[in-house]
């Protein structure tokens, strides 16, 4: 399973202290089957707790995602900043999630070199 952060989504992510120990573990709870929410078109939402905090008031994470291959962070919101994201903005995160989750190796180690995305050490967690 690898894991990977949009160059916008590292920027937040860095802005809000969401660190990758937090992206693992939303990770493996999809891996055990328990999905946030499932916004089809290979796009599903989890929720990230704040430090200290719990995962209801906390952060929404959505993320392109493959079970037992590749998850890409694409975007994030915290519940105070908003409910949810408008229907435009969900295909378009489906039309960027599939981008990234048909991409091939080499596509995606070239998009590493280029600073667009940034590998989650997973398989180190475990």
């Amino acid at each position: 399973m690898r894991l990977f952060k949009t160059k916008w989504f590292m920027r937040y992510a860095k802005q809000e202290r969401i660190g990758d120990h937090s992206l693992c573990d939303a990770i493996e709870r999809a891996e055990r089957g328990l999905v946030d929410a499932d916004l089809g078109g290979g796009i599903i939402k989890q929720r990230v707790a704040r430090t200290g905090q719990g995962r209801s008031g906390g952060f929404r994470l959505l993320i392109g995602y493959r079970s037992g291959n590749l998850a890409v962070f694409l975007y994030g919101f915290s519940k105070n900043e908003r409910d949810n994201i408008e229907p435009d903005e969900l295909e378009t995160l489906r039309e960027i999630g599939a981008a990234w989750l048909e991409a091939k190796k080499d596509h995606l180690e070239s998009a590493i070199n280029e600073g667009l995305i940034s590998e989650v050490g997973y398989d180190d967690k475990k």
